[in-house]
């Protein structure tokens, strides 16, 4: 077929496509239309344009009689059939069928630009929700875990306040114990001694029924009342008068009068005791005076 048109040598390859500024979209044709070739185009460009891959370029060229796939003319008329194959033109076909132009190409292009501009918003808005979704997962996981937290410190401070509790009541009952048994040991001794005095101050009594007539106290009437003096100061003049260790009307240590509680025990070892001691009832008066005991 010649055409007498200005000839333009192009390239088949993706860089022509890229020339065109097209991208690769599917139209599908409903019945057969006729495409011009436009400055600029290639058969890879239209074949692109059109639904079919760079593949079908030879086909294209074969169909159409192009002897050489590079090189096509402005203006020429071809034929783009409903399944897909392009050929060239016949004038009755250019009169009857519709024009597939760039209008229609580019109505495509911007369908599926605005369907893909669709799809990236809804996974925009997924993505978001995902991400908010594992946001507010996470938080409610952290304070999950610091309410469990706080709710085992709690239930620790809490055990420990028991614990505590309990062992001072037990060491107050147990100090309360000690004290007891303490208190009833003193008393328990207490009276221990005082049954020990009364016991021997009882056999004393009754042995002294008998020996006290047998001591005869020889002293001048002075050495009586220095002796009766300081008995008064030392017991009232009570035989039975205990202050520790100390017994009797002269108040003499137990273990000088060696068990024996007796009155005449006691005024026989007090006449020796200030005898030896004194050398008299009145020197032991003075030295009581001055010292407060003897």
């Amino acid at each position: 077929m010649k055409l007498n048109k200005k000839a333009l040598k192009l390239t088949a390859t993706v860089a022509g496509a890229v020339a065109l500024g097209t991208v690769a979209t599917t139209v599908s044709a409903n019945a057969d239309s006729i495409y011009t070739v436009k400055s600029g185009d290639t058969l890879s460009g239209i074949s692109c344009q059109l639904g079919h891959d760079y593949a079908f370029v030879d086909t294209l060229a074969s169909n159409n009689n192009i002897a050489n796939k590079n090189l096509i003319y402005v203006g020429q008329k071809l034929v783009i059939k409903d399944d897909g194959e392009i050929t060239s033109a016949t004038a009755s076909q250019v009169a009857s069928l519709p024009s597939a132009s760039a209008s229609s190409t580019s109505q495509a292009q911007t369908d599926s630009a605005s369907a893909a501009s669709q799809a990236s918003s809804t996974a925009s808005d997924q993505a978001s929700a995902d991400s908010l979704a594992a946001a507010q997962s996470a938080a409610a996981q952290s304070a999950a875990a610091a309410s469990q937290a706080a709710l085992q410190s709690q239930q620790a401070a809490s055990q420990s306040a028991a614990a505590a509790s309990q062992a001072a009541a037990q060491s107050a009952a147990a100090a309360s114990q000690a004290a007891l048994q303490s208190q009833q040991a003193a008393s328990q001794s207490a009276a221990a001694t005082s049954t020990a005095y009364t016991t021997m101050a009882a056999t004393s009594t009754t042995t002294s029924t008998s020996s006290t007539s047998s001591y005869t106290s020889s002293l001048s009437s002075s050495e009586e009342a220095a002796k009766e003096w300081i008995t008064q100061k030392e017991s009232g003049g009570s035989y039975t008068a205990k202050n520790g260790n100390y017994y009797g009307k002269y108040q003499l240590s137990i273990s000088y009068l060696n068990g024996d509680l007796s009155a005449a025990n006691q005024e026989k070892v007090a006449d020796q005791y200030v005898a030896s001691r004194y050398g008299s009832w009145t020197a032991a008066q003075a030295f009581w005076e001055s010292h407060g005991w003897y």
